[in-house]
């Protein structure tokens, strides 16, 4: 099992004129401690359950490439691009930067979106749940194409691009992540075009799972060739007192098949709470 680092909170100590020295500093121990992936939040509000909207939030794009350019190992993601903040053909212009930007290392995560609030707030599109998902389709379809030799036009229902260029092509295709657990259409769609999932560690993950592997029968896709990815709290206590129970839940994550474990440190920036997690979770998780 691999682990991954969710940044989603950006108030630190030190305030803006420090943040990007302590974000360098986080990521950079991240890296080193052994971390598979880093990824922001999509949002340009902070959420509820990590405080005020009020909060400081930066643009995931943005940081992503301040990332890719202080790391050289870490798998880099949005978790996830709302679909309706940005158009697809740009989208797959920004993930293919980010891939020859950093060598090699870019995903796109990517789901339906949710919070009206900051939408609205900024005159961001967002526009019915139905649409959304609908869109969402077509974005998936157009990042697909445009990360192939295919130039032709493309014809959507709401989208429509009359030559699918891009160059430079990522390095590698980046692999799609798709967050959500929605049993009719985002594990539909995680099984027609992603390389990942994304589900929380919460009492219905095994019946998620099942739902998941029902759609790649109907799809004609190999179960196997997903990746199951979890989103979880790190929480191993103020001095790893935490770490074993920690790890068993891991463990049983790991008998369901999921093969990365993906969540926020509590105040990250604290020195050596990351380090910690490298010397006592990372090698042990690693077995599983």
């Amino acid at each position: 099992m691999d682990i991954g680092l969710h940044i989603s909170e950006f108030t630190f100590p030190g305030g803006p004129p420090r943040l990007a020295d302590d974000l360098t500093r986080v990521v950079v121990a991240a890296e080193d401690a052994g971390f598979a992936r880093v990824s922001v939040m999509d949002h340009v509000w902070q959420i509820g359950v990590h405080g005020p909207p009020e909060l400081a939030m930066l643009e995931a794009y943005t940081t992503l490439g301040f990332i890719a350019a202080r790391t050289s190992r870490v798998q880099l993601l949005a978790w996830v691009t709302a679909v309706t903040y940005r158009e697809p053909g740009m989208l797959a212009k920004l993930v293919s930067t980010l891939d020859v930007l950093s060598k090699g290392r870019a995903w796109l995560g990517i789901g339906a979106a949710w919070n009206s609030d900051e939408a609205q707030g900024l005159g961001l599109p967002f526009p019915g749940t139905a649409e959304r998902f609908e869109r969402l389709e077509e974005t998936l379809q157009i990042c697909v194409q445009m990360w192939s030799d295919n130039e032709a036009p493309y014809q959507g229902k709401h989208y429509r691009l009359g030559r699918t260029l891009n160059s430079p092509q990522p390095i590698r295709r980046p692999p799609i992540l798709i967050g959500g657990g929605g049993e009719k259409k985002t594990l539909r769609l995680v099984a027609r075009y992603a390389q990942a999932c994304n589900l929380f560690a919460t009492p219905d993950l095994e019946r998620k799972l099942d739902i998941l592997r029902a759609h790649c029968e109907t799809e004609g896709r190999d179960y196997n060739d997903i990746e199951k990815t979890v989103m979880t709290g790190f929480d191993i206590g103020e001095k790893g007192e935490k770490i074993d129970t920690f790890l068993s839940q891991l463990q049983q994550l790991a008998v369901l098949g999921v093969t990365v474990a993906h969540g926020r440190v509590p105040q990250v920036w604290k020195p050596g709470r990351l380090e910690l997690i490298g010397r006592e979770v990372i090698p042990v998780a690693a077995a599983f």
